[in-house]
């Protein structure tokens, strides 16, 4: 499925279906581009794994690209985040409405190479976001950036996301996923293995946390 408007059309059915409402920011000039139609536009470009806007506007269909122009439509969009993150989780919710397993893992997110890292000025703006140094299990080296967390359903729909410092211990997600989840179970590795983790999780919302033990540890069963 190549073919943008094909694609566009669909993803905006979908869109409506979620939410009748077309336009969410207050403008007293009512846009040509409604609210609800550059979002679809926005989540086509993804799926289409367009990650540039100059080539976004070379494809765009002639009937929208006549609506706005390149730098109003990036403007808009900043401005439309939290309206697209509240339709994500209205059809996240519609998606795994029957969902009674779910994985957790995290991913890191690297910056610049290591040895760059003290000379590096990238996301170094605001002190609450600064980029660490951090450790990564699976691919055994050290790294300097961020770490992705994310919870996604047994058939691969993506439930919540996070992003930490890359310093931040896995475990510390399981702090957010027990006020996004409830009676169900949990998978994750062996980054998410606590006794005390999984007992608090299952008293308090019946989360039923399953994870490899250590072969080290007492009563070690595969």
């Amino acid at each position: 499925m190549h073919n943008f408007q094909t694609n566009y059309d669909k993803i905006l059915k979908v869109l409506k279906e979620l939410d009748c409402k077309m336009d969410y920011l207050h403008q007293i000039r009512k846009p040509k581009l409604r609210d609800k139609e550059l979002i679809a536009i926005d989540l086509t470009s993804e799926f289409m794994s367009i990650d540039s806007e100059c080539q976004l506007f070379r494809i765009l269909p002639i009937d929208l690209s006549c609506k706005i122009e390149c730098s109003v439509y990036n403007r808009r969009k900043r401005k439309l985040f939290s309206f697209r993150e509240s339709l994500r989780k209205a059809l996240v919710k519609k998606l795994n409405k029957s969902e009674h397993c779910y994985i957790v893992d995290s991913m890191p997110l690297e910056v610049c190479k290591l040895s760059r890292s003290s000379r590096s000025k990238i996301c170094k703006e605001q002190n609450y976001s600064l980029p660490e140094k951090g450790y990564c299990a699976s691919q055994s080296n050290h790294y300097y950036g961020y770490k992705l967390h994310a919870v996604c359903s047994a058939q691969g729909v993506i439930e919540s996301m996070d992003i930490s410092p890359a310093s931040v211990h896995d475990i510390n997600y399981l702090k957010d996923i027990k006020h996004q989840l409830s009676n169900c179970v949990l998978l994750g590795d062996r980054g998410y293995l606590s006794a005390e983790y999984q007992l608090n999780l299952f008293e308090s919302h019946n989360i039923r946390l399953e994870t490899p033990m250590r072969k080290n540890q007492h009563n070690y069963k595969e």
